[in-house]
């Protein structure tokens, strides 16, 4: 089994989307517009659709503040980010559906370890082509980008660094554990419905056995930051072409979710094992009403999904 996924509860994920959220830690601008967009996709709101619809302007926004285009890039990745949306409605979005609809159907009964593990590996393959359509688009904007655009990237890239050691990496371990444990009930009670005081037990031990190291979690961000800063302004200073610059944000993005430091991959590799065991475990102890809740969960993102793609079906005849 490919066990590419990393830590579900530090720094939790919602639901079964382990692999999501750290594209706005280490990956070159626009192919960041992936994190803007699974954010809309997974964040359990309730206004997907609108929130998706929005996404464009958000993805943006969030690139944009990070690197700050002149006038004359601001055309190139507005474009670029609408190209990849456009895209990403009728290429991708109905197979988020499929896939709800696929856990769905199982998880009105126990789940076990090798399950959750093979959803996730299918999640992150499912999710694959949109990593390599933002690196495909990001390839014409990137070179273009200059010294003080990457200075800004990088002082970026330090304030959220600060932001995240404050959220996870707190002085006091016991208050360290009390935000793991509650961001981790948090996310829980997204797709279940509240829980009980059992069930909060269960979420506390497994904290407590947990293998996932902040410290080693934020030094491999760093790590991977500064890789990434040096390959861009290396592509700027060499004049690389499209297709170097295309494979060099490939492999950047490649190794921040299979790390290339064999020390840390192993540790990859320990924490989805774990990760994969306490989603089984976590919803194993679930009443009816809760699996419910989360079976009505997952039937409104794929009904949100496959409204967004139909959407873009509709358009796309539209201007034929």
């Amino acid at each position: 089994m490919n066990r590419n996924h990393t830590n579900n509860l530090h720094p939790a994920r919602p639901g079964f989307a382990q692999p999501l959220m750290k594209l706005g830690s280490t990956h070159p601008p626009v192919a960041g517009i992936i994190l803007v967009a699974l954010m809309l996709l997974v964040n359990g709101c309730s206004a997907i659709r609108v929130g998706y619809n929005q996404g464009p302007f958000l993805a943006w926004w969030w690139l944009d503040g990070y690197v700050d285009f002149n006038q004359e890039q601001t055309p190139h990745a507005k474009h670029a980010i609408h190209q990849w949306f456009v895209w990403h409605r009728h290429a991708q979005l109905p197979a988020y559906a499929d896939w709800l609809a696929a856990v769905r159907n199982h998880i009105g009964g126990p789940v076990t370890s090798a399950q959750v593990c093979q959803w996730s590996d299918e999640l992150q393959a499912m999710i694959a082509p949109a990593f390599d359509q933002a690196a495909h688009l990001s390839a014409t904007v990137v070179p273009h980008l200059g010294e003080t655009q990457w200075r800004r990237l990088e002082r970026r890239y330090a304030k959220s660094n600060a932001e995240l050691r404050h959220d996870f990496l707190q002085p006091d371990p016991e208050d360290r554990r009390r935000a793991s444990i509650k961001r981790t009930v948090k996310r829980i009670e997204n797709l279940y419905g509240d829980i009980d005081e059992t069930q909060r037990r269960l979420i506390t031990t497994s904290i407590d056995a947990s293998p996932f190291n902040p410290e080693a979690w934020l030094t491999e961000r760093h790590r991977r930051q500064q890789i990434a800063l040096l390959t861009l302004r290396r592509l700027a200073i060499e004049s690389s072409d499209t297709a170097q610059t295309e494979a060099a944000i490939r492999e950047l993005i490649q190794h921040t979710y299979r790390s290339d430091d064999p020390g840390y991959r192993a540790y990859q590799l320990q924490l989805a094992t774990y990760t994969c065991d306490f989603i089984a475990r976590m919803h194993n102890s679930t009443s009816l009403v809760q699996r419910q809740h989360a079976h009505d969960k997952l039937t409104s993102w794929e009904t949100d999904f496959r409204t967004l793609a139909e959407d873009s079906r509709q358009k796309a005849a539209v201007a034929d």
